[in-house]
């Protein structure tokens, strides 16, 4: 995938930026906690700490949602081992534990929305849970029996979140998911891409149709979204989840072996996943990203990106030079 270099990115910064002030995009609290979107002066800001959990405002509605969710791509799809599953109670619980809001599954998932709904059914503390998965399939009549199934699997009678996955037959299915969140069946409605790909499909459909999210790979060094898809998101007010925050771990085989710059301690950095997680969703227009993860050790790194300060434009260039240099 291609890299973003530094100038690129800050003229397409200054361009968001610019459209930014139009919209009523505000960059500051005043707190040091970050960038964030507000509905103009004296509302509340979307960056917030409950608990000092950091929180980002969902476009449409305003509902608050912990900046860090949980990916389930490869780590849930353990079948019915039952120490495997065991684990992964776990690592969810911690998740709980930590704040954690918005888990993330599909149907392409193998076993995940099984091991899922296994795992939510052992924890008596899940009420943080914001459920979301996808409809992945060519047809229309089998996307509603793929979402009961994924209602059956969860173990739930609503989804917070139902969304076209790779924007597989998008046309069809959101006329359905549009359909159920009319009955009350579904909260939010949304469609999905992933390593960069269709992102003028995407934009297409961010502009014509009326979804409440989109989902695309975002990170310290695939910054292509930076070109069109944030802005476009901040402008039609679209909750932004990011996928691949760790570019599918290659960030870590890059860099791991390096040490964490002192300077990460000023935005509250003890590791990389940290540092990676902090520079993702301190972007004005993402509302959280979805690492995962099968062990709980990780698990807590991932999740103290949900607590201290953000980075801000300055601290963000720092991080891009930092990275691209070694």
């Amino acid at each position: 995938m291609a890299r973003m270099t530094h100038s690129r990115y800050a003229s397409s910064r200054r361009a968001f930026l610019a459209q930014a002030g139009a919209l009523g995009i505000a960059t500051g609290i005043g707190t040091g906690i970050g960038t964030g979107i507000c509905g103009g002066i004296g509302a509340r800001p979307a960056w917030a700490a409950s608990d000092g959990v950091l929180s980002r405002a969902i476009p449409k509605t305003g509902e608050r949602l912990p900046v860090i969710g949980m990916g389930t791509w490869i780590t849930f799809n353990v079948g019915n081992d039952t120490a495997l599953r065991a684990g992964r109670a776990k690592v969810l619980e911690t998740f709980f534990e930590r704040g954690g809001g918005m888990v993330d599954s599909s149907p392409m998932y193998g076993s995940s929305e099984a091991v899922i709904g296994h795992c939510l059914g052992r924890l008596a503390d899940k009420g943080s849970l914001f459920s979301a998965t996808k409809v992945w399939t060519p047809f229309k009549w089998l996307g509603v029996r793929q979402m009961e199934e994924s209602e059956r699997l969860w173990g739930t009678r609503r989804f917070d979140l139902m969304q076209v996955h790779n924007l597989l037959d998008w046309d069809a299915h959101l006329e359905t998911l549009q359909a159920w969140k009319a009955e009350g069946r579904i909260r939010y409605t949304g469609v999905t891409t992933s390593h960069g790909s269709r992102h003028e499909e995407m934009a297409e459909i961010m502009t014509g149709q009326p979804i409440d999210f989109v989902q695309f790979t975002y990170n310290i060094l695939d910054r292509e979204a930076e070109d069109r898809l944030l802005p476009l998101a901040a402008e039609r007010g679209l909750g932004v989840i990011v996928n691949r925050p760790f570019q599918g771990g290659a960030l870590f085989d890059r860099f791991a072996q390096h040490p964490l710059p002192g300077w990460a301690a000023e935005i509250d950095c003890a590791n990389w996943a940290q540092l990676f997680l902090k520079f993702a969703v301190s972007h004005p227009a993402v509302t959280c990203a979805i690492p995962a993860t099968s062990r709980v050790d990780h698990m807590r790194e991932n999740m103290g990106a949900c607590y201290g300060r953000l980075p801000d434009a300055a601290m963000r260039a720092r991080m891009i030079r930092h990275v691209e240099s070694l």
